[in-house]
């Protein structure tokens, strides 16, 4: 049995494939736009060979230049006979938006080669497409989406643990070096006690257990950490239904070696805890 997904990418062209393409990259599917359709069926089998588990799918841009190279119902059955299921989405867009959007990128229709102008074009492809667009499984017309609303829409149908694509990547830093210019939010954390001017704990950073008690020992200080969890569990959702797949925090304290990396520690400990892919980055401790 196939353990893949295998989802085709197809609609009228300007109404959003690359992009759904780049929405299914980043959920974990392998893709590829304008493959020959003739050699689907030998990639097919190499994803069968290789078992390439790291991959949730695979996602496939098919569009009209392609299309004399298709006979739909041969492939349809071969996938069934095979046991692959397949899902189809069509995209579409009217006319209007199209256009618009074609004078934005200033790109050529992929008609245009035949002498005719782009509002002929449109009509002609959309005409050319109906019966694909009958085969659908799943009809997105894109016409008032943004690119967000187009993530999320296939975000909720394809992604179904919604914390399996989204990453938080925390960063500790010394001011006295410079911001992390990439952070989506920073926390300035020179407020907490100082393990600085404790001569035991100054050779040590914030990866020792004996200066992150120290940060933490008041109860101001312990408040602030609780607030902060609390925090970021209200917050990270909401930028998971965003459709973000990355978000970078920012922890920074004088030199970066004490106190901004304590609290990294613990707050990738406790995110991890609750079953979120974190990556860390302590990115001046050897300087601080």
């Amino acid at each position: 049995m196939f353990p893949f997904s295998l989802v085709i990418v197809s609609g009228l062209s300007g109404a959003g494939k690359s992009t759904a393409l780049k929405v299914f990259e980043d959920m974990g599917f392998f893709t590829i736009d304008g493959l020959p359709f003739g050699l689907v069926n030998s990639l097919i089998e190499l994803f069968k060979q290789n078992g390439l588990k790291k991959y949730r799918g695979l996602a496939l841009g098919l569009d009209i230049r392609q299309l004399d190279q298709v006979n739909w119902d041969e492939f349809v059955a071969s996938l069934k006979g095979s046991g692959i299921d397949l899902e189809l989405i069509f995209l579409e867009a009217n006319e209007q938006e199209i256009v618009r959007r074609y004078l934005t990128t200033r790109r050529p229709h992929p008609l245009s080669r035949e002498g005719i102008g782009l509002e002929e074009a449109i009509k002609k492809e959309k005409k050319q497409l109906a019966w694909l667009r009958d085969q659908a499984h799943l009809v997105i017309d894109t016409s008032f989406y943004s690119i967000h609303d187009l993530r999320r829409t296939l975000q909720e149908k394809w992604l179904k643990d919604k914390t399996s694509g989204f990453r938080v990547h925390l960063i500790s830093f010394g001011f006295k070096y410079g911001m992390p210019l990439e952070a989506d939010m920073l926390f300035d954390l020179r407020f907490l006690p100082n393990p600085f001017f404790v001569p035991e704990l100054k050779p040590l950073s914030g990866q020792d257990k004996s200066v992150q008690e120290y940060v933490y020992q008041d109860e101001k200080s312990k408040l602030f950490l609780e607030h902060l969890k609390n925090f970021l569990l209200f917050l990270l959702p909401l930028y998971m239904q965003e459709g973000r797949f990355r978000l970078t925090i920012g922890f920074g304290c004088t030199g970066g070696r004490h106190r901004s990396v304590a609290t990294t520690e613990l707050i990738a400990a406790f995110l991890k805890q609750k079953q979120y892919l974190v990556s860390v980055e302590h990115r001046h401790l050897e300087l601080g």
